[in-house]
């Protein structure tokens, strides 16, 4: 398979190869430094490779064509998901809940963070899929410092808590930024928040 760089995933996307930039490094696959863009542990494990252009010594990344795809999927709505396991919880959970911001979220708990994020005026996304291979779904994405969050509900459901353990795993295997939120932080986000996001460069008053 052939090597193509971010121009090239940008004809195929018809989006500017800088916004690819800047998408893949939301993502978490490659990194800004005074040299270029380095490749992250989670972009190798997406089939990128650390190039450096002679004799400016540039760095730069070329993708396997895959990541095209990777790209697209990342786009989708999670309603879309093909993984049986996921796509039962969510059957079971509709998206009723409309926030501040006017996300549809599944629970009372979802509701009380997306509008924390919103009313501290944090970007976030909800229920994203995690720019990997496995159709695995967020519960919600910071793009700043490309932070991840899972609320754990349903801690007595033992189907739950085999699909928790897989999603653990999963954010481990890639190495990404997850903080965890459980039922008996729910009340005290004002606290439990700050002192999380403080570790990923988030600064409060």
């Amino acid at each position: 398979m052939s090597e193509i760089n971010s121009t090239e995933i940008g004809k195929a996307l018809n989006m500017p190869s800088q916004k690819i930039n800047k998408l893949l490094a939301e993502l978490g696959y490659i990194e800004k430094n005074e040299k270029g863009w380095s490749i992250t542990p989670l972009g190798e494990a997406n089939g990128g490779k650390q190039k450096k252009h002679f004799p400016t010594n540039n760095l730069f990344v070329t993708w396997n064509e895959k990541i095209i795809e990777t790209l697209k999927k990342t786009n989708e709505p999670s309603q879309q998901t093909t993984n049986d396991n996921e796509k039962n919880f969510r059957e079971m959970f509709p998206a009723k809940l409309r926030t501040t911001d006017g996300h549809l979220v599944r629970s009372r708990a979802e509701l009380l963070i997306d509008n924390w994020l919103y009313s501290e005026e944090i970007a976030h996304a909800y229920e994203r899929k995690l720019p990997i291979e496995e159709e695995v779904y967020c519960d919600f994405y910071l793009p700043k410092g490309k932070i991840y969050i899972e609320f754990w509900g349903l801690e007595n459901n033992e189907k739950y808590q085999k699909r928790k353990q897989l999603k653990i795993e999963t954010y481990k295997k890639y190495q990404m930024n997850l903080i965890e939120i459980r039922d008996c932080d729910i009340e005290n986000l004002d606290d439990f928040f700050p002192n999380k996001l403080i570790k990923f460069g988030y600064c409060f008053r």
